[in-house]
């Protein structure tokens, strides 16, 4: 698939759960604004093309668990997707160069392994294609761990997979489960992990007695932003990647309340996908690992506004997301 960078700018890619943010988008993804003045305490974020990354240094010992075809050609060929949204993957100011926490972190695994980024921006499916066949090495694009997936690929893994309630600076309030939503009006994107978790949380409320959750509906994220601003819904429940970077950089909002986004009974994470036996999933999970223990991984997620992602561990090919009923 061809993806013309300079089509119409692309929306939020709020696929289901936060999940995969499966949709495939042209052009650069913005998060849209509620309007008004952002606060002075807001994060401030680079999103010009020169973009100063953090840099890590290579460690010798990490670099030769590396396949030697891949050492000799001195090159990590990695996948990024085209549909993603600020501040996971998307296009700086100049409309060409990839930006985000997804590419910060592809850097910092390429600087341990002593290798040079070849970053491909591709359609969602199109990562996968590229490593059945071979021609990418890893894919570093927001890639959730599902025991599905681990048939055909390996994981290390190197972010939480959360959704977050979005709600008005200074709320004062704080959402641990179905009781703490009861009668709140609160936005959410159709066929969404989120979604099933408002509608059990709903549930649950009328057979305690409690008021129902009231569940609205938009179309665009910029919609869920002007009714949190004017007052029609109490919060935005979505993708926690999106929401902690929109509350960060306009300071007008905070997350108010995240959930894994695997639903009760497993903690759902992102990580750094590689065809099953390719060889390099120990790399990169002692890669992420070595920059895990040095500060510079932290300094990145706090850099786009995710530092409550932070996992302090990779893990290759934990327990992933239940498979689908056939």
């Amino acid at each position: 698939m061809n993806v013309n960078r300079h089509a119409l700018t692309a929306a939020l890619a709020l696929a289901a759960g936060s999940l995969l943010l499966t949709a495939c988008g042209s052009g650069r993804a913005e998060i849209p604004d509620a309007g008004g003045a952002a606060d002075s305490k807001a994060l401030k974020v680079n999103t010009g093309p020169d973009q100063h990354r953090i840099h890590a240094k290579k460690d010798p010992k990490i670099a030769a668990l590396v396949p030697a075809r891949i050492r000799e050609r001195g090159t990590l060929n990695l996948g990024q997707s085209t549909g993603s949204a600020p501040p996971l993957t998307f296009y700086a100011t100049d409309d060409r160069t990839l930006i985000g926490v997804e590419r910060d972190i592809a850097t910092l695994v390429a600087d341990t392994l002593g290798l040079t980024p070849h970053i491909q921006p591709l359609s969602w499916e199109n990562l996968f294609v590229g490593l059945d066949s071979g021609k990418l090495d890893g894919v570093f694009s927001n890639v959730t761990v599902t025991e599905e997936r681990k048939d055909k690929y390996d994981f290390a893994t190197y972010r939480k997979d959360e959704l977050a309630l979005e709600a008005a600076k200074g709320s004062g309030w704080k959402v641990r489960g179905a009781k703490d939503v009861a009668g709140k009006r609160i936005a959410v994107d159709s066929g969404t992990n989120q979604e099933k978790i408002l509608v059990d949380w709903s549930e649950e409320n009328k057979k305690a007695g409690r008021a129902p959750v009231d569940i609205k509906y938009y179309k665009n994220p910029s919609d869920y932003y002007l009714a949190l601003q004017s007052g029609r819904i109490d919060a935005y429940f979505g993708p926690n990647p999106t929401s902690a970077y929109h509350a960060a950089t306009t300071g007008k909002t905070e997350v108010i309340g995240t959930f894994s986004g695997a639903g009760q009974g497993v903690q759902g994470k992102i990580a750094a996908t590689t065809k099953k036996g390719s060889g390099l999933v120990k790399a990169y999970a002692a890669a992420l690992q070595h920059v895990i223990d040095n500060g510079s991984y932290r300094k990145v997620l706090k850099r786009w506004g995710l530092e409550n992602e932070a996992v302090p561990k990779s893990e290759i090919n934990p327990r992933g997301l239940p498979r689908t009923a056939e």
